[in-house]
């Protein structure tokens, strides 16, 4: 299976889980409601990881049909880091949705009322988003530099008429990828981790729903161009 079909299902696969995680019980009130939602979560992350295990196999393949990803729309693709999902996209999901909640519910929470949802992240979380995504924002700049390094070299290369060994370059090049792509599940987990199971869920929601809404948008607008 080429990586355009893995992903059509693996999207579809997608909607499936998310439809689930709609499902269960909010907020968790036994013992039973929360290991269910856990192990709900931890579904939506393998499906992430195989995601990314795929994908490597792909890029090691053909890195660069991983660069035009044909299996998305031109928004998509405008959006993209480095074939993907900016890593330091997950916190600024955390914050606009705990702001949200917070806003809907701020009465409760004056009152002293735990509502447990991303509305009501503690003090101690709050230090650890921030951390982490000062830890994130260094790692990225340093992925983005090593590809802007890679690009100025093979720019001058082409200019110069000396490229060389193109084989070793595009291994380079895959290594990118696959180290942009360990930083974007490496984020996903720490995210995941540091929230309540109650908090995990409400967060991969927010992040799919995100995902099928550029999506959709994405398609509506290639829609209304090839209509032109």
């Amino acid at each position: 299976m080429d990586f355009h079909r893995f992903y059509q299902t693996w999207y579809e696969q997608l909607h499936d889980l998310v439809n689930h995680l709609n499902k269960a019980p909010k907020p968790p009130t036994t013992d039973d409601d929360d290991h269910q939602l856990t192990q709900l979560v931890n579904k939506v992350m393998f499906h992430f990881s195989e995601y990314y295990r795929v994908k490597s196999l792909a890029a090691n393949k053909d890195v660069l049909s991983i660069f035009s990803a044909k299996w998305s729309t031109t928004l998509e693709r405008s959006l993209h880091w480095i074939a993907g999902w900016r890593p330091t996209t997950a916190f600024h999901l955390i914050y606009t949705e705990s702001s949200i909640l917070f806003e809907s519910r701020i009465l409760d929470i004056l009152h002293g009322l735990r509502t447990g949802d991303l509305g009501d992240l503690s003090p101690v979380q709050f230090t650890r988003v921030s951390e982490l995504q000062c830890e994130t924002v260094h790692q990225e700049n340093s992925v983005t530099d090593q590809l802007s390094e890679w690009q100025q070299d093979e720019a001058s290369e082409l200019i110069g008429g000396t490229c060389v060994d193109l084989e070793k370059k595009i291994e380079l090049l895959v290594k990118i990828v696959e180290r942009a792509d360990e930083l974007r599940m490496r984020t996903l987990k720490a995210v995941v981790e540091l929230l309540t199971p109650q908090q995990a869920m409400e967060f991969l929601i927010a992040a799919a729903q995100l995902h099928f809404g550029i999506h959709r948008w994405g398609l509506n607008h290639d829609r209304e161009r090839a209509e032109k």
